[in-house]
């Protein structure tokens, strides 16, 4: 199949290469130039484990090439799949589908012979009529379909999610059009990936809810973790406890600072909106929104009444800056939000993070930048492990103890073991950690 891309960031480009891996011919289109120069020179503009090295492979063999000329390459394709960017609009909250749109004109004056248009961007329920209308106001001869297939890709897990995905749902009910889809994902055959058609409404609202009920699972087992910590009992081990129920399961039940990212934050807030719209409010979600919102500073509190109640003029060392390991997304990270808390109240911040430096520089001021966790620790009266990267998962606590002034160990991760911690000499405060909060209870 000859597949054309449009939006060479993050859902694009990896969604284009694995399609490439599998052995159909991609295109993928941007409209920044020095983008498309970059990955044609090899210079991958995001960072995600696998994806430099499959971008290498497909380009070497003509599978995959990168073009800013849009209409020559819809010209060619069988499938144009949109995937550019649906932020958050400035001032309502709702997806901003106008790149969306954008897009779908410049299709219509491309499209040559039967196209399949397949909206991969995340959008609000009713884009794909809409699209649909733009381009047959734009270009009444096109033989097109238009068809919705979310993606659910995890930053830092997405080759093996599109590679081994645990559903994949297209919102079409044209037949032509269901031929062409099962053609384009037949490789994923092989690993039973399992191909699920629906209406279009339905598969757009599929990909909002499915992100909203996962926040709201991320939200749910934050707040135990509170609770936890008043009633003297351990989040891990309820999370673990209620994990083994299927009904349930053990995914997105591990306690921390609060979600962030490119996807859940501005999912939520378009689904409470869409909700609002049409009359049917999400209250459920509304709530999760706004608890997740409050959470990051809180954690920000934990770090000051672990410092004794004052982190004025105080080093604070933060381990972690994306909003989750194996990715360099600082999109809505906590550690930003907690970081400017800490700030606020006087502190003085020394970050480490191995991906996300580059831009936090750019996001943060007055924070000092170090190589490696003890260079930050140096001199700190708190350590406060943010996100989970694998390096951070054996620090030698010998080693801080004799750099840092305080030993203080603010793990909102729940890496660590509180007693392995306080072996060292460090005072160590988890999340939900209520039963073993300096070796015994409140």
């Amino acid at each position: 199949m000859r597949i054309v891309m449009i939006g060479a960031g993050y859902v694009g480009l990896v969604s284009g290469v694995c399609f490439a891996d599998f052995g159909h011919d991609v295109i993928c289109v941007d409209n920044v130039a020095e983008k498309i120069e970059a990955l044609r020179r090899g210079d991958i503009p995001i960072f995600e484990p696998g994806l430099h090295e499959l971008v290498k492979s497909n380009s070497d063999a003509g599978r995959l090439s990168f073009t800013t000329d849009l209409q020559k390459a819809v010209g060619w394709a069988d499938v144009v799949f949109i995937a550019v960017g649906t932020p958050s609009r400035r001032g309502d909250g709702h997806a901003d589908v106008s790149y969306v749109y954008e897009a779908a004109r410049q299709i219509a004056r491309a499209a040559s012979g039967y196209t399949v248009v397949v909206t991969k961007s995340t959008v609000p329920v009713g884009t794909c009529d809409e699209v649909e209308r733009i381009i047959r106001e734009t270009n009444p001869d096109a033989d097109i379909s238009v068809v919705s297939n979310p993606e659910f890709l995890r930053e830092g897990a997405a080759i093996g999610d599109f590679k081994r995905p645990d559903r994949i749902v297209v919102g079409t009910e044209e037949p032509r059009a269901i031929a062409v889809m099962t053609e384009v994902y037949r490789p994923l055959h092989l690993n039973q990936g399992p191909l699920f058609f629906c209406e279009r409404r339905t598969s757009e609202l599929i990909k909002y809810a499915a992100n909203a009920f996962l926040a709201m699972k991320i939200t749910f087992i934050n707040e135990i973790a509170d609770l936890c910590e008043r009633l003297g009992a351990d989040v891990q081990k309820v999370a673990r406890g209620i994990g083994y129920d299927k009904r349930i399961g053990d995914k997105f039940l591990h306690a921390g600072p609060g979600y962030g990212g490119s996807c859940f934050p501005k999912d939520t807030l378009a689904l409470v909106k869409t909700a609002s719209d049409a009359d049917s409010p999400m209250r459920l979600i509304e709530t999760t929104v706004a608890i997740n919102d409050n959470r990051k500073r809180a954690m920000a509190r934990k770090v000051i009444a672990a410092c004794g109640g004052s982190v004025r003029h105080k080093k604070i060392a933060v381990l972690g800056l994306t909003f989750k390991p194996n990715t360099d997304d600082l999109r809505d990270a906590p550690a930003l939000t907690i970081i400017q808390a800490l700030q606020d109240h006087g502190a003085e911040i020394a970050a480490y993070d191995p991906e996300g430096m580059a831009g936090a520089r750019a996001l943060l001021s007055d924070v000092e930048f170090g190589e490696d966790p003890y260079a930050i620790a140096a001199g700190a009266e708190a350590l406060v492990l943010v996100t989970e990267w694998d390096e951070f998962r054996a620090l030698d606590f010998r080693r801080l103890h004799a750099t840092m002034k305080v030993p203080n160990l603010v793990d909102l991760r729940n890496v660590y073991p509180p007693q392995e911690v306080r072996r060292h000499g460090f005072h160590y405060v988890g999340i939900g950690k209520g039963g073993d909060r300096d070796g015994h209870r409140d």
